[in-house]
């Protein structure tokens, strides 16, 4: 808890609504448009847009979306997959046959078709008070005049520069540099872009002349994609999975997302009695390494896209597997075993979340993958293309192996918390293949210590990372606490920037007055009135 005796900050209250998002232009965007006679799905994705103007090399109108939505007035939450799939006509074989045994970040191949823009326009259509045209009409705005580039932004812009490629040095560099922390970017390409999208719906970004320049791109650079594969695309309902914790219900997103991952992190670590250690502990970051490692290898083994054989969610998360599982932990010993995944995992992306004076909340991720895609930007409108596809095996047989018309495992979850007659809370934990440990950190933070939401961002972050078997954490983890983890056996690496961001609302269902928590390892707010 912020004690005003240094740097920080404290929680965010409202008695109305409030948004908390990773960038300052996002959540004033959200709240406009609440104040201006919309709900939280309006302002959700409207603010979600923007931000790719704000933070344009973690998302855009080329990536994906997952979503969850709250309704105050039945207590259910519903949920939407917006997440696109590979082209019709690629397939593993052909990769491998290539020579590849992983499919290149900045290959054309990596490229899955975009999902986001029907994702916002059926969560508008079918949850909203305004139509798509008028919520879009704020980043037409921002991408006309500019948005000023903060800190972050910067940061991300300057190191991940050289991933941009073709078409996307030209829409996204200036002067064939990266933009600096107070220049302003603009986009009159994708103001024109977004200005159809309005006029047309999202008919214009699938089947008509934004499909066209996209498609264009693609097939130049190699790509087998197709007009049917973008008309094809549509986002689907996701029923959404939960398991409690401590009593408080903890609810994600199925597969292809890797929500089931955070739930089997949370239910081994239920196992230990966390709260009895200190939050900085080396017993307790060496118990989320360890529940990490083995949730990760479950992941790694049997999650891909729902649509690919069986996926038995009930018994990965029943009681007897999580037993077995803590079971195996040694809390004083890191284990060694892991099976490190071959396909692309990345750290980054935006997320969104809304409470609106009726009590609606909603929970949004929005990416593009590896920062700024896949590097490839359409030619006439600047759209940067996801490279999501990278996160797909070559492996023969394997659940996430790629097939034409198949979505990859996601590492975007949107989050909620629910506590039956106390609160209600969207929240979301950035930062790629993290985001699972993330949630399950942030939840432990907020029930096994009780902490605020913002505390609960705020608190020192670590990761195990099954791809290399190292246990990365952020400078302000103490170093006799590193030592201690080393003892433990575990592989130490200091984290060079802050790990991902989060956002939180938590929403008192007794007074409806809404607390709401941002990460400082980003530049956002959380904004209410």
């Amino acid at each position: 808890m912020h004690t005003y005796n240094g740097p920080g900050r404290s929680a965010a209250y409202a008695s109305t609504a409030m948004c908390a998002t990773s960038h300052p232009l996002g959540a004033l965007t959200a709240n406009r448009v609440l104040q201006d006679g919309g709900n939280a799905v309006d302002a959700a994705v409207a603010g979600a847009v923007v931000l790719g103007f704000c933070e344009p090399a973690m998302t855009g109108l080329g990536g994906d979306v997952f979503a969850m939505i709250h309704d105050p007035a039945t207590d259910i939450i519903t949920g939407l997959n917006g997440s696109g799939r590979a082209p019709a006509a690629l397939d593993a074989a052909r990769l491998r046959a290539e020579g590849h045994a992983t499919i290149p970040l900045n290959s054309v191949h990596a490229v899955t078709i975009p999902g986001a823009v029907d994702a916002f326009d059926r969560l508008v259509r079918d949850h909203g008070r305004f139509s798509l045209s008028d919520v879009l009409q704020p980043a037409i705005r921002h991408a006309r005049s500019g948005v000023p580039v903060h800190r972050r932004t910067a940061i991300d812009w300057r190191t991940f520069a050289d991933r941009l490629q073709g078409d996307g040095r030209r829409h996204f560099l200036k002067d064939g540099g990266a933009y600096e922390e107070g220049s302003l970017f603009a986009s009159e390409a994708q103001a024109q872009a977004l200005e159809l999208i309005a006029r047309e719906g999202a008919d214009a970004f699938y089947r008509g002349a934004i499909m066209d320049d996209m498609l264009e791109t693609l097939r130049e650079a190699g790509g087998v994609h197709t007009a049917e594969d973008f008309d094809k695309t549509a986002a689907s309902p996701a029923t959404p999975i939960s398991r409690t914790y401590r009593g408080h219900e903890m609810i994600e997103l199925p597969p292809n997302g890797q929500g089931a991952t955070a739930l089997m992190i949370a239910g081994i670590l239920e196992r230990f009695d966390i709260g009895t250690l200190d939050p900085a502990s080396p017993e307790r970051l060496h118990l989320e390494a360890e529940a990490t490692r083995l949730a990760y290898a479950a992941r790694n083994r049997l999650m891909g896209d729902p649509g690919e054989g069986e996926l038995d969610l009930a018994e990965m998360l029943s009681d007897r597997s999580l037993d077995a599982l803590a079971n195996s932990i040694d809390p004083m010993r890191a284990g060694h075993q892991r099976e490190p995944r071959t396909e692309a995992l990345h750290r980054d992306t935006v997320y969104i979340t809304v409470v609106d004076g009726d009590g609606l909340a909603v929970s949004l991720i929005y990416s593009t993958f590896w920062p700024f895609g896949s590097g490839l930007a359409s030619k006439r409108f600047g759209i940067s293309l996801q490279n999501r596809g990278a996160g797909f095996s070559l492996e023969e047989g394997h659940v996430n192996a790629l097939r034409g018309g198949k979505r990859p495992l996601h590492t975007l979850i949107p989050g909620f918390l629910r506590k039956a007659g106390e609160y209600v809370m969207p929240f979301g934990v950035m930062g790629g293949a993290y985001q699972a440990a993330g949630h399950a950190h942030f939840v432990s933070n907020l029930v096994d210590y009780g902490m605020d939401p913002q505390a609960a961002i705020d608190d020192p972050r670590s990761f195990f990372d099954i791809s290399t078997g190292v246990l990365e954490i952020e400078k302000n983890v103490p170093e006799q606490t590193a030592a201690r983890l080393a003892e433990m056996g575990h592989t130490i690496t200091r984290a060079a920037i802050g790990m991902g961001g989060a956002q939180a609302i938590r929403r008192d269902w007794r007074t409806g007055i809404l607390c709401g928590g941002t990460d400082p390892r980003k530049d956002g707010v959380a904004l209410g009135y």
